[in-house]
């Protein structure tokens, strides 16, 4: 007889588990953790965010609202990304969703089907490659290498990876976790690459400000694209304006896609709460400073555990461009989700295992620094105290 498990659909067996919640789960109720395994700061969402959202409820907004999003935050977003990138944007293309990882969702919903490929590469945030594959449709790894000036990627190992089946490419840049910039002549080449191949690009830019160039934020592909050309947006109030619980996001693309996502969310989570709308209009429109101290924040957090493992000579690290994280390994650590698992039980301090991240990410931990200083220290003196007894 089959077993409960063996009756559901295989997209749904087959939901990979969280390597990263593996760990989280092994450190729970430690009173000395250091959780920096998850993508996320240790501050609150501020107060003037907060108070935002608690007047919605005082006006008794809690009924259902604009599957596309409230009228005041889809003039938030335009407004927020003429300032970003200097051109016009239209409200019509942008539409309001319950996370970053529901834009993801939909965004694969919307240009694969089942069968169909979508290019990612890797190492890469896992939701990506699940978001794909529960679709049933097929992540196919593209490999980023690790070279002498960082990590890379090769426009011709995307280009050999297109088949007849492959319907988009999917580039998170600043990247979750190895912290890699595309420069603009890469995102120049995707774009050629994917107007003669008739592909979409699915554009995670979430951590387009978190960027240690000499430029305010990242190259992107807002840079230069067309107003029609087949590229989705897909972004977070999560990770800017400290916001990660709220689970609010948005989807940018062509006003004529607009009924297609309308109907997505309908049928998926019929709106996003009013009330969090209001939160997100207030850290758009008035979240400049907090954003801006969220950002040097990091750039301290980067420049602490740099310094941090500097001399240390079994720690291998490539000073990420971009993001929040540094992706590292360690000399003679080659299963590096037991060492997660040991390391948060013996010492408190939790990393995320490069097992989580796909291929070419197996030998590596994520260390998150969007957090506290002296926890940072802290953290890297007891991974650099406990290295000698492994």
């Amino acid at each position: 007889m089959t077993s409960l498990i063996d009756r559901l659909s295989p997209e749904g067996r087959n939901a990979p588990e969280s390597g990263i919640v593996e760990v989280f789960n092994a450190g729970r109720g430690r009173e000395d953790l250091i959780p920096l395994w998850a993508g996320e700061g240790d501050l609150p969402t501020p107060e003037f965010i907060r108070e935002a959202a608690k007047n919605s409820l005082d006006r008794g907004e809690t009924f259902y609202t604009y599957q596309r999003g409230i009228p005041q935050l889809r003039e938030a977003l335009a407004q927020y990304h003429q300032d970003l990138y200097g051109k016009t944007f239209s409200p019509d293309r942008f539409y309001v969703t319950g996370s970053g990882m529901q834009s993801i969702q939909l965004a694969v919903q919307a240009v694969s089907s089942a069968g169909k490929e979508v290019l990612v590469p890797s190492p890469t945030w896992p939701n990506i490659t699940a978001a794909v594959e529960i679709h049933g449709a097929r992540a196919v790894p593209v490999r980023k290498r690790a070279e002498d000036d960082g990590w890379q990627l090769h426009l011709e190992d995307i280009e050999a990876a297109i088949t007849p089946e492959t319907t988009a490419v999917f580039l998170n840049s600043p990247c979750n976790p190895t912290g890699w910039v595309a420069k603009e002549d890469l995102l120049k080449g995707m774009l050629e690459l994917a107007r003669r191949h008739n592909l979409w690009i699915i554009a995670d830019e979430i951590y387009t400000l978190f960027y240690y160039g000499d430029e305010a934020r990242a190259p992107s592909f807002y840079d230069i694209a067309e107003e029609d050309d087949q590229i989705i947006f897909v972004n977070s109030m999560s990770k800017n304006w400290a916001m990660t619980g709220w689970r609010i996001g948005w989807i940018s693309a062509p006003p004529a896609l607009g009924q297609v996502f309308e109907n997505l969310i309908q049928y998926s989570t019929s709106g996003v709460p009013s009330f969090s709308q209001w939160g997100a209009v207030a850290a758009l429109n008035d979240g400049k400073e907090f954003l801006a101290a969220q950002v040097l924040r990091a750039r301290k957090g980067r420049e602490c555990v740099l310094q941090g493992f500097q001399g240390v000579t079994r720690v291998k690290v490539m000073p990420p461009d971009g993001a929040f994280y540094l992706f590292f390994s360690i000399d003679g650590v080659t299963d590096t989700r037991q060492f997660a698992l040991d390391l948060v039980r013996q010492t408190g301090v939790g990393l995320a295992p490069g097992t989580a991240f796909g291929v070419g990410g197996e030998n590596y931990l994520r260390l998150c620094y969007a957090r506290r200083k002296d926890h940072l220290e802290e953290a890297v003196r007891r991974i650099n105290a406990w290295l000698p007894e492994i």
